[in-house]
This record gives C-alpha cells, structure tokens and sequence, in this order.
C-alpha cells in the first residue's frame, strides 16, 4: 500500500543486503519502526511477541524464518531432523493461525526436495520464500475485486452522496495480509472506484489493533472511518448505522466455522438480531481441510494476562507509555479468539469468489482442493 508516498509492505527481503525486514506493529500508530530479521528464532519471536501479526503475514514471516535457518546451516546444510525441529519450533508461535502452518510445510517440502548443497538449499528456501509472500498479496487483492460488489450493490441502493457503513474488528488490512488486506481489501477496492464508504473501527481490545492499526491504514488511504469501543457495534445496527459487516479470519474450518479476534462471535449475533450482512473475507490459505467444528477442533490461543492489565498508549510529552488500569491483585483473562458459526455467516469473500459459508459452499469453489 502506498503510505505517505512511499509503497510499503509488512515484511520484506532486501536483495542487495540478503536481510528479512519487519514492520514493528507494536508500536504504530504513534511510532514507525523496522526491525531486521536474523534467525529462525527472531522470526518466531517476532511471531509471538506480536511484532507481526495476522494470518498471512504471520505465514510469510514464518517462511522467511526457515529460510534464514537455511541460511545458518552448516556446509551440509539443513538435515532432515534439524529442518523438522526447527519447522516445529516457529509453527509452535501461535497455535490458531492455520497459515504460519501451512506456510512452513510449505518451505519444508521445498528445502527437503532441493536436497543435494547447503546453497541449493538455500536457493530453494528464498524461492518458496518470495512466492507465499507474494501469493498472499495476490489473494488479498483478488477477495477485494470480489467483495467489493457487496459495496457496490448497497451503495445503489442509496441516496447519491451517502457513503456504505461497514463495520470491521481487529485489524486485517494490508498490515495483516502482506498488501490490500481481506476484511479491507473491498474497502480499498471501492475507495479506488469513487464509491462513497465509511467504515466503524473496533478499538479491539486487549491490544487495541483496530484503533491503532486499522485507524492508521485508513487514514494513510484517506478513507472515512470512526473509531468505536468494542461494544458499539450492537447499538449502531440496532439505529441502521451499519450497512454490511466485514471482518477476517485466523482459520476457518471446511465447514465454513469461522476463529477471529475475540469479540467476532458477538458482532454476527448482533448482525443477525438486526439483518445486517456479515461476511467473513479470508484467502484459501486460512482454511483448514482437516477441521469440521470449530467449536471442538480449533485450537484457541491464551495470551499473557498483562495485555488485558496495561494499556499503551501516546503521553502528553509524546511518549509511548503503557499504564495499569484494574487493580494489581485483580487476576484477568485473555481469551485472543472465538469461533462463529457457519450458521451466523452470510457469506465467505475468497480469492475464488463468494460463497456460502458451508461444506458445499466453500466446496464448489475450491474443487479438488483438498
């Protein structure tokens, strides 16, 4: 996305120095800070610790980190054994994210069949590397050319002038998803067509990636948006203000189950109290095959309950700061997804188009894919 004039993606490799770049999303919007990628280990801490985050982006970073492990294998290169426990280690990052999984069997499978020198390795690795990063991109692009005739539809449906309400949570635009974003990239694709949009931003709460993140992506693209508590969104469409609900996907069963940011499941109940459309957008790559009931079979991350406790935010000296808000001894939860039922979605905006959020559904446009 082109930010300030200057074309910017999540995570990049420098040709020239051979060095894997990061954004630091911790700290924006008030900060704008890279950081260099050294090792298997920084890529997966760099996962963890919520340097980067989002599905495809936490993917790409994953492929990246095993190919700087095949960058620091000896001579040999990377053995069947050191490949596999190193796979697992980044894998190990964050367990509901189905694309940092995939991605790196992925690399797996192309540094085990380059066999033969540590360069051929290496070769294969940055290869492997270079098309998941810009295949997600791709993905993200093509779910904007499809959904954005969701906006379209609404948007003749009103009176000239008015923009189309949509309402999104947590953060899954370019920053997320390598470039264009899923739940933004129809957004995006009707901002390029001159279709008036307004777009309510969940703070999304403990870590704020709406407010933060998806606020400053907006803002960058010039697109109207107004940022909300968590627990606006009900309110709103119970007063009309929201026309089509768009959110992303973390991992999404073949049965069309849905795990996203905590507080997802809460917007499709209200959605569906007050028939507002909610669509989930997500590249084929967020969808495990294996998995028929979100609810049993995906794994749900825990994180640290001190994201819950502190908040961060910019003083009135401009630094950033975090500051406690509950009471020292007051223990606190942090639950970082849920699940949506299939019944809840009004549909899934893929790569392959819209379809129903269901085995056939998803089935008819993914044919063979399995």
């Amino acid at each position: 996305m082109i930010v300030d004039g200057k074309n910017l993606q999540p995570i990049w490799f420098d040709d020239v120095t051979g060095q894997v770049h990061v954004i630091d999303q911790r700290l924006l919007p008030h900060q704008f800070e890279t950081r260099v990628l050294r090792s298997p280990q920084d890529a997966r801490r760099a996962i963890a610790d919520m340097i980067v985050r989002g599905a495809p982006l936490i993917g790409a970073t994953g492929a990246w980190g095993v190919y700087l492990a095949a960058v620091q294998a000896s001579k040999d290169g990377l053995s069947p054994d050191a490949l596999a426990a190193v796979c697992e280690h980044i894998k190990s990052a964050r367990p509901t994210a189905v694309n940092l999984a995939w991605a790196v069997d992925q690399m797996a499978t192309a540094v085990i069949q380059a066999a033969g020198s540590h360069f051929e390795q290496v070769s294969a690795a940055r290869r492997c590397a270079t098309a998941i990063t810009a295949s997600e991109a791709a993905r993200c692009r093509a779910i904007g050319r499809h959904g954005v005739a969701l906006i379209q539809e609404i948007s003749r449906r009103k009176q000239a002038g008015q923009p189309v309400n949509v309402l999104t949570h947590c953060n899954a635009g370019w920053l997320a998803c390598i470039d264009y974003g899923t739940a933004t990239a129809p957004i995006y694709a009707a901002a390029e067509q001159g279709i008036a949009v307004h777009v309510w931003v969940d703070e999304t709460r403990p870590l704020n990636q709406g407010s933060r993140l998806t606020a400053w992506e907006l803002g960058a693209c010039n697109i109207a948006h107004t940022v909300i508590t968590d627990n606006t969104g009900g309110h709103l469409m119970q007063h009309g203000q929201v026309d089509l609900v768009i959110v992303g996907s973390d991992r999404t069963t073949a049965t069309g189950d849905v795990a996203n940011k905590v507080g997802t499941y809460l917007k499709a109940l209200a959605a569906r109290d007050n028939q507002v459309p909610f669509y989930v957008a997500l590249p084929s790559t967020t969808i495990d095959w294996s998995m028929t009931d979100g609810l049993r079979q995906i794994p749900i991350e825990q994180r640290d309950a001190e994201e819950v406790c502190l908040v961060q935010g910019l003083d009135d000296q401009g630094a950033i700061r975090r500051v406690r808000v509950p009471p020292p001894t007051s223990p606190a939860l942090n639950i970082a997804f849920d699940v949506t039922p299939a019944r809840l979605i009004t549909g899934l905006i893929t790569e392959k188009g819209i379809c129903a959020a269901s085995a056939s559904g998803i089935q008819r446009l993914f044919a063979g894919a399995v």
